[in-house]
């Protein structure tokens, strides 16, 4: 995807934004279209207030989650498979295949799900996970003008001899959408990462795919949805739930590292006429061992997604 590089790497303005009531659209459409691989990064930092993520909000007419609050990410595309990785990526294939703990697909594969991250990340908030030749600074604005300029992601990293800072972005979970999605069109097939800010960037909205962003802690964002002035989708409100559990950065990180990415298979059904999406440890799931915390089902109710119990039982005990 190509973003309005322009407003890369500058900050934000957020200062007394109202919000009108913000809901999220069921589609109950059949897609049998072939899943796409994609990658997402839930950003984050430490604040004074403790733990916090970044969401940024999709251009009312895209596609995919149009008005909703999203993190930063998209598909894989094929330069991305195209990348010279051993020139451009700080791992070899073996770790980052080792790391995303998949049997199914090729090193290749998962070095371009890494380089689909990082290049999502940067086209969409400004943030570059990348280092460069023999200590020297950093330089995003010059990197988002070489794209502004033509340059393809791939050919902008040769041109600054640029190494994608792979260790930065550790697997947090593995979302694939099911046949009927509930509130797309389409399939996808995607890893979660987590990663901290690097010091001294700052992540924007692009005013082209994204018109607003915003950071909240996990626990402000979902009460943010509950309150009707965010639209998330089903993997962002149980991703925040995940992440409501977690105090700092730091803790975030070594839970990545010290577990396997669990594989989230939404199971959708209905009740009485009701949407409903259960995870697996849910009594109607396929899989009857938890993937994570939170409630086991969410119901369309409200034009949102909600758990049967409230917003309580969204928030770890």
């Amino acid at each position: 995807m190509r973003r309005g590089a322009a407003s890369l790497c500058r900050h934000a303005i957020q200062a007394g934004k109202k919000h009108k009531k913000e809901t999220m659209e069921l589609n109950l459409e059949t897609v049998t279209t072939p899943l796409r691989p994609a990658a997402t990064v839930m950003l984050l930092r430490d604040s004074p207030a403790g733990l916090e993520v970044f969401l940024m909000k999709r251009h009312g007419l895209s596609d995919v989650l149009g008005g909703a609050h999203v993190f930063p990410g998209g598909k894989v595309d094929a330069a991305d498979a195209q990348l010279d990785m051993a020139a451009h990526l700080d791992q070899p294939l073996p770790v980052l295949l080792a790391g995303l703990n998949e049997a199914d697909i090729s090193e290749r594969m998962a070095g371009a799900l890494y380089v689909a991250a990082v290049r999502e990340v940067f086209e969409e908030s400004g943030v570059l996970f990348a280092q460069t030749p023999f200590g020297r600074q950093l330089e995003c604005a010059q990197a988002a003008a070489l794209l502004k300029e033509g340059h393809g992601f791939n050919a902008m990293l040769a041109k600054l001899s640029l190494r994608l800072h792979s260790r930065s972005l550790v697997p947090w979970t593995r979302w694939i959408t099911p046949t009927a999605p509930s509130v797309m069109n389409k399939r996808f097939d995607t890893r979660f990462f987590v990663a901290a800010v690097p010091a001294g960037q700052v992540a924007v909205h692009d005013n082209h795919e994204t018109t607003d962003s915003i950071w909240l802690s996990p626990r402000a964002a979902l009460a943010q949805y509950w309150d009707g002035r965010i639209a998330l989708a089903p993997p962002q409100i149980m991703s925040l739930v995940h992440l409501a559990g977690y105090g700092h950065v730091g803790s975030v990180m070594t839970a990545a590292r010290n577990r396997p990415p669990p594989v989230i298979l939404p199971e959708p059904f209905d009740d009485e006429g009701v949407r409903v999406i259960c995870y697996p440890g849910d009594r109607r799931h396929s899989l009857h061992q938890r993937a994570m915390p939170g409630p086991t089902r969410l119901y369309y109710r409200n034009k949102r997604f909600e758990p049967m119990d409230g917003f309580a039982s969204l928030l770890p005990g």
